[in-house]
């Protein structure tokens, strides 16, 4: 049976943001719950011959939240970091299913609007990207730091571990905006002692072979690079979920 999570997630991007009003939207919030609520019902699909035994494997849910970075524009789904990190994680004997929810668009308030609905797929960590088209946008810094905030907030009362992805954003608004964008992610995850990747495009931006034409999103080999990069930071969260809830 095909993974229902998937199907919500594919469901859910189908539509732009904003184009629906509000009773279309709580019509498809409904059958995305129903999806979630009749896999769980009807069990999953047995792991695959290649993986690790059942003994030796950790098993999880991660959800990768964010904009166009995350959802892997321009590339195959397979080809975005979301894919790519479930592989490297399997590389290494743990099971735990990536979740790809990443929006086209999104700014840091549709994430906010939408947390609820990540929350209902019951994840053990969250990765959390945000804030780039805020950036792009010019919106102020407090704005974005304030939805991050009442986001992390929610994760971690539901005992969800948070990986919190910084972003920089070129200097077109001035200096003084670019620094206050930057330094707003490590401060966030200081306040909050999170498990912190600073830039989640370090070594990737600016990089022509690592990007599409646009010089903005990664091709599939910008990402190979990102979750290289990650991959130490989501073994950090694993860990502290395991202490966490004593697994």
């Amino acid at each position: 049976m095909a993974d229902s999570t998937a199907e919500a997630v594919d469901l859910f991007k189908r539509t732009e943001p904003g184009v629906m009003n509000l009773k279309e939207r709580m019509i498809k919030y409904a059958w995305i719950f129903l999806l979630i609520v009749f896999s769980g019902a009807c069990g999953q699909e047995p792991p695959s011959s290649d993986l690790p035994s059942e003994d030796t494997r950790k098993k999880g849910t991660i959800v990768a939240m964010g904009n166009s970075l995350t959802e892997g524009l321009g590339v195959p789904e397979e080809m975005a970091y979301p894919a790519q990190l479930e592989e490297a994680l399997r590389a290494r004997g743990l099971s735990y299913r990536v979740v790809n929810a990443g929006i086209s668009g999104e700014t840091s308030s549709g994430a906010r609007s939408r947390l609820e609905w990540v929350l209902s797929m019951e994840p053990d960590i969250i990765i959390l990207e945000t804030g780039a088209n805020d950036g792009m946008r010019g919106l102020a810094p407090g704005l974005i730091r304030e939805n991050i905030q009442y986001m992390i907030n929610e994760i971690i009362a539901r005992d969800v571990v948070v990986m919190l992805a910084g972003m920089k954003i070129m200097p077109n608004l001035g200096p003084a905006y670019a620094a206050a964008f930057a330094d707003l992610y490590s401060t966030i995850a200081a306040e909050n002692n999170l498990i912190f990747m600073p830039f989640l495009l370090d070594g990737v931006a600016g990089e022509p072979a690592l990007n599409h034409f646009d010089g903005i999103h990664p091709t599939a080999e910008g990402y190979k690079k990102i979750v290289e990069n990650m991959v130490p930071y989501v073994l950090k969260a694993i860990e502290r979920r395991n202490t966490s809830d004593g697994r």
